[in-house]
């Protein structure tokens, strides 16, 4: 993992600063600016990305109509710095998460077991937004890309605080192993959270038991000398 990650990916930072037109230097334009991309996210989240108007967005945040063209050309354009903002933010705080949890274990079985629960809770904080943008990006590819991107830098990430455990993972290349783990870990996690599925997938009764056995199971494919 990058010592200090950087939150963005090339196709990230591409559609974080083609999403504004003209960015606020002043005080007050910056408070309005935020407003705007606080009041879209909260309709997001209530809506979808499709079922709300820039009037909406005008009257929850509390910015005049032409403040919101004068920094963005359309509401598309609005949505996608909110999706920079969003993606950025999960990079970070998915970094920090693990870092924290890896400074807690001194070995692999607790820290898959730690690992788990920590990053279901963060996946469960960021699930409605990424719940959105998985639907947006189904259907724009200027939020897949990125989307994709933030996925891949993530799995990164990890796959380096997994590799300092190198030494108790039993295989040729213990790389692969971690990174197949990890996306055992996501899928499972995902179903749980109805990302990329139908909210009714979550069965808190059945993850209860699950998610300890994620870990064990993970923890013996890993040992496992095939």
């Amino acid at each position: 993992m990058r010592t200090e990650p950087s939150g963005s990916t090339p196709s990230l930072e591409k559609l974080s600063q083609a999403a504004i037109s003209r960015r606020p230097r002043q005080g007050r334009s910056l408070a309005s600016f935020e407003r705007m991309l606080i009041a879209t996210r909260a309709l997001m989240l209530e809506r979808g990305s499709e079922e709300f108007t820039l009037q909406d967005v005008s009257e929850r945040g509390s910015v005049s109509i032409g403040s919101i063209y004068l920094r963005f050309e359309s509401k598309d354009r609005l949505l996608y710095a909110v999706i920079s903002r969003e993606l950025e933010t999960v990079i970070e705080e998915e970094a920090a998460m693990v870092r924290s949890v890896a400074r807690k274990c001194s070995n692999l079985k607790d820290f898959l077991a730690i690992y788990i629960g920590e990053y279901t809770a963060f996946m469960g904080k960021h699930a409605g937004m990424l719940r959105v943008i998985m639907q947006r990006a189904a259907i724009d590819p200027l939020v897949s890309a990125p989307g994709k991107e933030t996925a891949y830098t993530a799995l990164a990430q990890t796959t380096e605080v997994m590799m300092s455990y190198r030494d108790e993972i039993r295989s040729k290349n213990a790389r692969l192993k971690a990174e197949m783990t990890l996306h055992l870990i996501y899928a499972a996690v995902a179903r749980q959270l109805g990302l990329g599925a139908s909210p009714e997938a979550e069965d808190p009764d059945v993850w209860a038991t699950l998610r300890p056995e994620l870990a064990e199971m993970a923890y013996a494919y890993l040992k496992h000398s095939g």
